[in-house]
C-alpha cells in the first residue's frame, strides 16, 4: 500500500505574521517557512504506518513553485520515499487543489490519502473533504488516533463533544488533528539522503487540471490593536461594565 501526504508551505508557526505596508498580502521577504503543522503530523502518522509494515511507500506532494522543494526535502528527510511538486506559479483555492491532488491519486493509486486538517495560513479545512468527494472515497477527518487492520482503517476523530470512533474502507482520506501524535526531529544524516531521493515536477497541463474561480484578495489589514483593560471593584461594577459595552 501507497500512502500519499500533501504538505504546504506556510510562515513558521513561530513566526509573528506581519501584513505589508501596502496592505498586498503578508510579509514573507527573510521570513522563515516551513510545513504546514498540520501537514507534519500527517506524514509523521504515515511514516508509523509504514514502520508498522502497514504500508510500502510514503510520498509527499506540494502545490507551487520551485520554493516548495524545500519543504518537500523536509518530508523526504522524514523519511519520505520520493516526492512530487506540481507547479503553480500563484496559490491556488481549496477545490483546485483537490483536483490536483485526484489526478495524483489515479497516477499513484494509493491506499490512504494523509493532509492536515487545515492550514495554518487560511484555515480553510476544506481540501481533505472535497478530495473524498471527487475520489468519491470515504473520509476520516480531524484524526487523533489511526489503526489499520484488514482493509480497513479504525480512526478516532475529535468533535465538539469529545472523540468519536468511526471505520473506513481503504482507499480513503484522512486528516490530521493535532493529538495525533509528535513529529519527530530531522536529524542532519537524513537531510543529506533526502537530496538524493527522487522529487518529480508536474505542471497543471500535465494533469490536465484547470484552475477553478479564484477568489480575489483585495487587501490585508491587522487585526486592531487591543486596547487596555480596566479593574473593577465589585461583581455589580463588573456587571455594569458589560451592560455598557452591549455585551450583557
Amino acid at each position: 500500500m501507497k500512502i500519499l501526504v500533501t504538505l504546504k508551505r506556510v510562515v513558521d508557526y513561530n513566526v509573528r505574521v506581519r501584513v505589508k505596508s501596502d496592505g498586498s498580502g503578508v510579509e514573507t521577504d527573510g521570513v522563515k517557512m516551513s510545513i504546514n503543522p498540520f501537514d507534519e503530523i500527517a506524514l509523521e502518522e504515515a511514516l508509523r504506518i509504514k514502520e508498522r509494515g502497514e504500508a510500502e511507500e510514503v510520498i509527499v506532494a506540494s502545490i507551487g513553485g520551485n520554493e516548495v522543494q524545500q519543504q518537500l526535502r523536509t518530508g523526504l528527510a522524514m523519511g519520505a520515499d520520493r516526492a512530487i511538486q506540481v507547479d503553480a506559479e500563484t496559490p491556488v483555492q481549496p477545490l483546485t487543489a483537490a483536483r490536483i491532488f485526484l489526478e495524483l491519486v489515479k497516477k499513484e493509486e494509493p491506499g490512504i490519502v494523509f493532509l492536515g486538517k487545515q492550514a495554518i495560513d487560511d484555515d480553510c479545512n476544506q481540501t481533505g473533504q472535497m478530495l473524498a468527494a471527487l475520489w468519491d472515497r470515504p473520509q476520516a477527518t480531524f484524526a487523533s488516533k489511526v489503526e489499520i487492520a484488514d482493509g480497513t482503517a479504525t480512526v478516532a476523530r475529535e468533535v465538539d463533544a469529545g472523540l468519536e470512533y468511526i471505520e473506513v474502507d481503504l482507499p480513503a482520506v484522512m486528516t490530521s488533528d493535532l493529538r495525533l501524535n509528535e513529529p519527530r526531529f530531522v536529524k542532519l544524516p537524513e537531510i543529506m539522503k533526502a537530496k538524493r531521493k527522487p522529487l518529480e515536477t508536474l505542471s497543471l497541463d500535465d494533469l490536465g487540471v484547470e484552475r477553478a474561480a479564484d477568489i480575489e484578495m483585495t487587501t490585508f489589514e491587522p487585526p486592531p490593536k487591543r486596547g487596555g483593560g480596566k479593574i473593577v471593584e465589585s461583581v455589580e461594577a463588573l456587571v455594569s461594565e458589560l451592560k455598557a459595552k452591549g455585551l450583557l
